[in-house]
């Protein structure tokens, strides 16, 4: 049987809310920091999507965002690299569509189907899709990612059917190179867009599978805001405990990676035999409908949404969000030197797959590897060893408050970290605050963006502390 896998998520841990001085509104929604973007994100939800599974059963790795770090240059490279998938898979980004997580779920489903791939992994993020401050779009888009793995074998949720239209309408867009996202009357973009074409394109296909609304047993559905969620849930006929909560109040808006991060949170809380019906609006509409099987009771744990949303730290003040998001640095700030695309080629296994060297003679554990053994001596005897997925403790640390990093996150910390199993590294910490960091600190690895500069995104591995669901926590 085709279907889902596995399934996974990212939510950013920082968040705008109540809290937060200067925010103005009731809500709370998850921003990405300055060192995350699509991309990283995409590659944190992939990764837990992945838990154990064998990762060289992986044959391809679609990627879908609206906002692609990169105009030209495919980010589903990157994505699989830090995800130290094989070279000879098939990866393609998806783009320029609220549809492109469906749209890449549903193409994967047809690869598998026709045979051209045995699984592939799909990974949305969007990050940054911005509004200017305080407006609708500030106030209900947020930041995260969601991942499936779509297979032939035991699936926890098989695809029953699915459809799509076509819809051309400018009603939310943005142009190449604009900050901003632009949108047409609030009514024009509702009563002839949204609230039209989602309810035909559900009623058309529930009629041509010739099911009921009340024989679903969850609906997943995006929306601009809860307001207008809570109005399509009443005009496509579902009652109020079939939908599927839309998480704003706390997660917000994810762009093209919402409809897929809210099947992930359904998915949770599932139970064999229960139907999903799927549906992603944007120029358009994708449908989906999935049936729950066994399965989905002995799959293991994911951090999932429900996990990631209870694991939160709150940024203190409006200004310090515009800081990063909004404005360039200030201050004795100064932007970094161009990074050398030759010398990330040359370094690439280490820089994404995160590759140490274990010696073959003494079993030394080596980051970054070395040619001669730094035990037993031994010459040209390292074996890769992979050490992202490896939990780690703080061995020492530096606070940097001069280090050249936006002036909001000093002081910088720079750890030298002990891997699980062996292995000593450096790394800069990020998602901390400064005072809980200490010796003997549980850390774990997590992509990020160093900086941008010449038109190049430095990527690299950074480490945070391993952070318990509870209560949130407010960022100094």
């Amino acid at each position: 049987m085709i279907g889902i896998i596995s399934y996974g998520a990212y939510v950013p841990l920082h968040r705008l809310g109540p809290e937060t001085k200067g925010w103005g509104f009731p809500l709370e929604k998850a921003v990405a920091y300055y060192d995350e973007d699509s991309l990283t994100m995409a590659a944190a939800a992939a990764l837990d999507c992945l838990g154990d599974c064998d990762r060289n059963s992986i044959d391809g790795l679609y990627f879908a965002s609206t906002t692609s770090p990169y105009k030209e240059k495919l980010t589903a490279t990157t994505v699989a690299m830090a995800c130290d998938l094989r070279n000879d898979i098939v990866t393609v980004d998806f783009a320029n569509s609220l549809r492109a997580g469906t749209a890449a779920l549903r193409t994967a489903i047809d690869t598998v189907k026709a045979g051209s791939a045995g699984s592939v992994l799909v990974a949305a993020g969007d990050c940054g899709r911005l509004g200017r401050p305080r407006d609708s779009f500030d106030q209900n888009n947020g930041d995260g990612a969601a991942a499936f793995i779509v297979g032939n074998g035991n699936p926890i949720a098989t695809i029953e059917a699915a459809y799509s239209v076509s819809n051309e309408m400018l009603d939310v867009w943005r142009l190449d190179g604009s900050r901003y996202l632009s949108g047409w009357e609030d009514r024009f973009m509702m009563d002839e867009g949204y609230f039209k074409v989602l309810p035909r394109t559900v009623a058309a296909f529930l009629k041509k599978l010739d099911i009921s609304p009340a024989e679903i047993s969850k609906v997943v559905f995006n929306a601009p805001d809860r307001r207008r969620h809570a109005e399509m849930a009443r005009r496509l006929g579902f009652a109020p405990f079939q939908v599927q909560d839309p998480l704003f109040g706390k997660l917000g808006n994810t762009g093209a990676a919402f409809t897929p991060m809210l099947l992930v949170a359904a998915l949770e809380e599932s139970r064999p035999g229960d139907t999903i019906l799927t549906a992603a609006y944007g120029n358009g509409a994708d449908l989906l409908l999935l049936r729950v099987t066994d399965e989905i009771a002995v799959i293991p744990g994911r951090r999932g949404i429900k996990n990631n949303l209870a694991r939160r730290l709150i940024i203190p003040e409006y200004e310090a969000y515009l800081a990063f998001r909004h404005r360039p640095p200030e201050g004795h700030y100064y932007p970094p030197a161009r990074p050398s695309a030759s010398a990330i080629w040359r370094e690439r296994d280490q820089i994404f797959r995160l590759y140490g060297g274990k010696c073959t003679h003494c079993g030394t554990i080596q980051y970054p590897p070395q040619r001669i053994c730094t035990r037993c001596g031994a010459k040209d005897s390292m074996e890769n060893i992979r050490l992202s997925d490896r939990r780690a403790a703080v061995f020492t640390y530096t606070l940097d408050r001069l280090a050249q990093i936006p002036p909001f996150d000093l002081p910088m910390v720079d750890t030298v970290i002990d891997f699980e199993g062996g292995g000593r590294g450096c790394f800069q910490m990020t998602d901390r605050d400064p005072r809980e960091v200490a010796v003997g600190l549980e850390v774990e690895m997590t992509f990020r963006k160093l900086h941008t500069a010449g038109e190049i995104t430095n990527y690299y591995w950074k480490c945070s502390p391993v952070r318990k669901p509870g209560s949130a926590k407010e960022q100094k």
